[in-house]
Parts: C-alpha cells; structure tokens; sequence
C-alpha cells in the first residue's frame, strides 16, 4: 500500500533558477511529431493559398478548452497543450496485436507538455505521465489519467490547476497517427547503441543502425520496461525517433515530390487534432515557434522532479514535482520571462 505523501500542489509565482532542465534536444517524442507535421503544414501553405484553404478545411477539433469558476487568469503569451494519446480508437484486434499495444479500451495519455510563446521564447515544457497532481473531482491521480476520466477537457482543466497556466489552445496525435506518418515517409533510420528489447512494446533492436517503419517505431518509441530509468529513460529514445521523423519530413525528397507531399500532408492532418478555436493560422503559429526551437531559439525542458517511483496507495508508482523548482518554472511561462536552461547530456 506505500507510504502516504502530501498532497499535490497548485504552481505559485516565482522564477526558476539557473540551470533549470536540458536544452532543445531534450524532447519527447510528441514534441518532435508536432514539429514534424506543423512544419509540414507550413511548406504547403507557402506552396499556394488553395492548399491554405484545404488544411483548415481537413483539420480535425475536438472540445478542449472551456472556461470554469476559478480558472486561472491569462498570462502574458500563448499556451499551446501538446498530447500524445494512447487511444487505441481506429485500431482493428489484429492491428492491436501487432503494434503490442493491448485492449482497445485503454484512453490515456503517453505525452504530455506545454508550448508557450510569446516576447521570449518559445519554451516547450514536458509534464511526464506519471506526475502525481489533483484531477478536479478525482482527487490525486496521475496526470496522463485525467485523459480517461474526463477527456480533453479535464486533462486541459487538470493542467492549468496543476500548473497555474490557463491553456489557450490544444493539440493531439495518437498511436495510429505516429505509425502512419512514419510510414508515408517510407520509414526512418535510427542507430542503436546497444541491444534494445522489451516485449511489452514489441521492441527487438540489435545494436548497429536499421531503417524502422511505423510499427517498428512506435515499439522503439514505447520501450520502457526494460530501461532502468523508466519512463524517463523511454523519453531520450523516443526524441530520437521523433527526431529522424523531423529530419525525414523537412528532406527535399518530401517537398520536392507532389506526389509524395500529398501523401504526407493527408497523413499529418489525419493524426493531428485540435481545440474548436484553432483554425489553421493558429496552428501554424505553433508551427512556427516550435521551428524555432527545433532552430536553437527558445528551450525545451522537463518539469523539475523530485522524486520518481514513489508508491501511493489506489495510484501505484509515481512522480513527484519539485515544488519550488516547478512554481518558479510555471510563473516565469505566466509572465513570459525568459528561462535560463542548461546543456543536454
């Protein structure tokens, strides 16, 4: 039953310190999906304004955001939520099997971060899934569960509460989205420095470099259970993937090619699911602050954590925030002060 624990906090109002969290490179494998499709999206918008119309038209909304008593006052900037869902929705038991990703009732969240923008920036926060906060009207939970419990609304009202940051805008792509896109883009190559093998997510990798197709990818980018660190651990190689997936989407062989273009562009849209008051500038505004970053502008970085692993009863294990580390870095994103990162390792 685990030792009991104090109850998840509500961000104050301070700054961070120096040093706080790793640089650009430090992102999930969410974080570079989005950058992949959003930069996309913006090199086929520049090719003519018919395709402009045509990926407003075909972007899919979902009800996100809503205001409620007690929601925490705009800051200064824009707060994008980024989730990478685990819903198996769309897949067939065979499709399921496959992809080593279990029943089809599962509706939780593998992802989660905030991009904020504004006059400094941008600045791209991750939020693991197993962060232990309150979910309104669940009491403590952890964060990815307030996806299965409410949806994207509770997850949205979960992070401004746990945070202090009211969320403008948000943004979803799940498994079947990350599959097909890396498929469209034929695959991606990846270089391995060891073995990896993990049966839960199907991950069988002998060390040396191999080009991986959407299945393959998404067992890389799932592996966890063999990896000491856990979830922390499966964060460093899933921005690996992700990272091949950028670099396959901004190639020439993909922009160059109508064809091929088409095809990527249907797919993106396809996996990529946005608040009813996104259209298709405000997603390309994403589009461009997170090029920013993947440009060196801004940082990335994840939530200032005390302690992983910790047992809570009815919760299992999970992560705390460092609290002073987590107030400061949240109040620095409310008034859009500039956050001072240090280099990844």
């Amino acid at each position: 039953m685990g030792r009991p624990i104090p109850p998840p906090y509500r961000a104050g109002r301070l700054r961070p310190p120096r040093g706080t969290g790793p640089r650009w490179r430090r992102w999930s494998w969410l974080s570079w999906l989005l950058v992949s499709l959003l930069l996309l999206v913006v090199l086929v918008v520049s090719a003519g304004a018919g395709l402009y119309v045509r990926a407003g038209r075909e972007l899919r909304h979902t009800e996100a955001v809503a205001d409620y008593a007690g929601r925490p006052a705009a800051g200064r900037g824009t707060n994008w939520l980024l989730v990478g869902s685990d819903s198996r929705a769309g897949l067939t038991p065979r499709q399921r099997a496959e992809l080593h990703v279990g029943n089809g009732r599962v509706q939780n969240t593998d992802t989660i971060m905030v991009l904020h923008y504004g006059e400094h920036g941008p600045y791209l926060v991750s939020l693991p899934r197993d962060s232990y906060v309150p979910v309104p009207g669940h009491g403590g939970r952890k964060i990815n569960e307030a996806y299965a419990d409410g949806g994207p609304r509770l997850l949205t009202r979960t992070v401004e509460r746990a945070t202090g940051l009211r969320i403008d805008h948000y943004a979803e792509v799940n498994f079947l989205g990350l599959v097909r896109v890396v498929d469209a883009l034929d695959g991606v190559r990846l270089c391995l420095e060891a073995p990896l093998r993990d049966e839960r997510s199907g991950a069988d990798f002998p060390a040396g470099c191999r080009r991986m197709d959407g299945g393959q990818a998404l067992a890389y980018a799932r592996a966890r259970y063999a990896d000491p660190e856990g979830d922390l651990g499966r964060v460093k190689r899933q921005r690996r993937l992700i990272g091949a997936v950028a670099d396959a989407m901004a190639g020439p062989d993909v922009y160059l090619d109508p064809t091929r273009l088409k095809r990527v562009l249907d797919t993106s849209l396809a996996a990529l699911t946005v608040d009813r008051g996104a259209g298709t500038a405000q997603v390309l505004d994403m589009g461009w602050a997170l090029r920013r970053i993947a440009g060196g502008e801004g940082a990335a970085t994840t939530v200032p954590v005390r302690r992983p692993g910790v047992m809570v009863a009815g919760a299992g294990a999970v992560l705390l925030w460092d609290e002073n580390g987590a107030k400061r870095l949240f109040q620095s994103l409310c008034k859009d002060d500039p956050i001072p990162t240090s280099a990844d390792k």
